[in-house]
């Protein structure tokens, strides 16, 4: 089941919340919400729903223990047995078959590769799990002594299948004691249409470009085709990950909770540690305090523990080479960027600043799409222009001229969202001193989402198949 279906939007998710909103007591409304969530889990899954419930009850006993023997070697034991299953379980299930190619490739050697489903959102149940465990081992929170509430907060179907990353402590008190507003309902089905135009109005319609581009293979495209395609490849990975953000923080509201947020238009910044500071944001964090500020072997190790989180953060995206190489790739800009300080880039121009952060963004995207390395290199070839020496392949093309104009449209929207528009309109209306402004803002708004529910909803009445990227990590 996807948040961009007909049935969720129309059946599943009104179902949930009368039943939810019917019940009177928290306890209750946690018990339903915890049906649901397995229902939602089980719909795609209904074998792997067991490992997430194993997941859940394993990281739950696991924790209270280490609670009370935090300060001896027991508690050592139990956290050490806590990461060999849970970073286990993830190197089974997703890396078994990448090791055992690269085996095979590397020594020649013939070894069977077990063909092993990819369990849905495993990457982020498991990091949600590793955190609360690491964060009661540092006692950082309390570990819950409920089940039931942590399989609630395991198994939250909002943010189950692609993130954010929820830290414990972000709904540890949430989980015992939540009241949702009328305003954070009202806030929650803005932020919930928002994120599914941008998957359905912007994302879909951006990936169809790229599929008739990228797809059938890039030798032969043109030097203007190949920049044309990776720059909207970029557009559509933002807006198909940050629309399920959206849709995912939006849900939360609705429900009570106040999950932190993924995104701040990360195409605004202006250095790569500044983009990495916007870009899925759960993960960045999850990285930077439970892996580069940990000491390694009883010391810190600055430069190693920044190799760790870049090489973690590629192959945390997926069983290829390619993600490793792409997050190398952006681990290098950040080991450029802090040598050269950031007095010296400061004094750049601010346009300079803008056109190579996004040239090493844009770029990185291509390093992202491509898992074959031969249509790698042949994109690198593209980019740069020099198949035009060696293939004789030209500069522009039709195809690539008739696409842009075709689409013209799409694209301009897709740039201009990019930019924090609609939150400095809301602001603008919302905080105005005439309240004339705001009554026409607020209907009009209200007008604005309710086209952009209809407009999806019918983008939708053809589609069978509509998974967001990052489901498939």
């Amino acid at each position: 089941m996807v948040f961009a279906d007909l049935f969720f939007l129309y059946f599943f998710l009104p179902l949930c919340l009368l039943c939810y909103y019917h019940a009177s007591r928290l306890h209750t409304r946690n018990l339903i919400l915890i049906v649901f969530s397995l229902i939602f889990y089980a719909w795609g899954e209904p074998t792997w729903v067991i490992l997430l419930v194993f997941s859940a009850a394993f990281n739950w006993f696991i924790a209270l223990h280490i609670e009370q023997h935090r300060e001896d070697v027991t508690g050592k034991l139990l956290l050490t047995a806590a990461l060999v299953v849970n970073i286990g379980l993830l190197l089974v299930f997703k890396y078994t078959g990448f090791f055992l190619e690269t085996i095979n490739a590397v020594l020649r050697t013939s070894i069977p590769v077990p063909q092993i489903r990819l369990p849905i959102g495993i990457s982020f149940f498991t990091f949600q799990a590793l955190s609360y465990v690491l964060d009661v081992f540092w006692d950082s929170v309390k570990a819950q002594k409920k089940f039931y509430r942590f399989l609630l907060y395991l198994s939250l179907f909002p943010q189950l299948i692609a993130g954010p990353i929820v830290r414990y402590s972000v709904v540890e008190k949430e989980l015992v004691k939540r009241r949702a507003t009328p305003e954070d309902f009202s806030e929650g089905i803005y932020r919930f249409i928002i994120g599914l135009a941008k998957k359905v109005i912007l994302a879909n319609n951006l990936y169809v470009i790229v599929d008739n581009f990228f797809a059938p293979g890039i030798q032969g495209l043109s030097v203007t085709g190949t920049w044309y395609t990776v720059i909207v490849y970029s557009m559509y990975v933002y807006f198909d990950f940050s629309g399920y953000s959206d849709m995912a923080i939006g849900m939360g509201r609705m429900l009570g909770f106040h999950f932190d947020e993924n995104f701040t238009y990360p195409f605004m910044c202006q250095t790569i540690a500044e983009f990495w500071q916007r870009w899925h944001i759960s993960l960045g964090s999850f990285f930077r305090d439970y892996l580069l500020y940990v000491p390694i072997g009883g010391k810190r190790r600055k430069y190693l523990n920044l190799f760790l989180v870049w090489f973690c953060t590629g192959m945390w995206h997926g069983a290829s080479w390619n993600f490793i190489l792409w997050g190398l790739y952006f681990g290098c800009f950040i080991f450029f960027e802090q040598q050269l300080g950031k007095k010296k880039i400061k004094a750049w121009p601010i346009w300079w600043k803008h056109i190579y952060s996004k040239l090493v963004i844009i770029i990185g995207f291509g390093i992202f799409y491509f898992e074959d390395f031969r249509q790698l290199g042949q994109f690198f070839l593209n980019l740069t222009g020099l198949t035009m020496l060696v293939d004789h392949s030209s500069f522009t093309d039709i195809l690539t001229r008739g696409s842009f104009v075709g689409n013209i449209w799409l694209i301009a929207l897709s740039v201009l969202f990019c930019f924090p528009v609609v939150p400095k309109l809301r602001s603008f209306i919302l905080e105005n001193k005439d309240m004339q402004v705001v009554r026409i803002g607020k209907i009009a708004g209200t007008v604005v989402l309710a086209a952009l529910l209809i407009i999806s909803s019918i983008l939708l009445v053809d589609t069978t198949n509509n998974p967001f990227l990052y489901w498939r990590f």
